[in-house]
């Protein structure tokens, strides 16, 4: 039997890393998230309402699923990536609902953040 509350909602994202120690200090210079490290080769995160995972246990597979993460400022947020050394891969544009732009981490993962305002 599943757990209630989590049915049908993201649970865990785990991305394959090259360098544990960069990947938390990447993503925790911009988001803020917070790390709990479970021996040399395994890292959770979490951002207070989802967790998951840096792990250097298989090969880095850059591509997969889109991440799309949320900021209420969006340019901010951009400058704070560019600072950390991401590269913009996809300029900000407008949608129905909002705005979003793409960037590419230190291990080439894409991942995008959008904003409602």
């Amino acid at each position: 039997m599943g757990i209630r509350a989590k049915d049908r909602q993201i649970d865990n994202i785990e991305l394959n890393v090259n360098d544990i120690a960069r990947s938390k200090a990447f993503y925790g210079s911009v988001f803020g998230w917070n790390f709990v490290d479970y021996g040399p080769i395994y890292a959770e995160f979490s951002d207070g309402r989802l967790t998951g995972g840096f792990t250097t246990g298989e090969p880095v597979r850059p591509g997969g699923p889109l991440i799309i993460l949320y900021a209420d400022d969006l340019e901010g947020t951009q400058l704070r990536l560019e600072a950390a050394g991401a590269t913009i891969s996809r300029a900000v544009f407008a949608f129905p609902g909002g705005r979003r732009f793409h960037f590419i981490d230190p291990d080439g993962y894409e991942l995008a953040v959008w904003s409602a305002s």
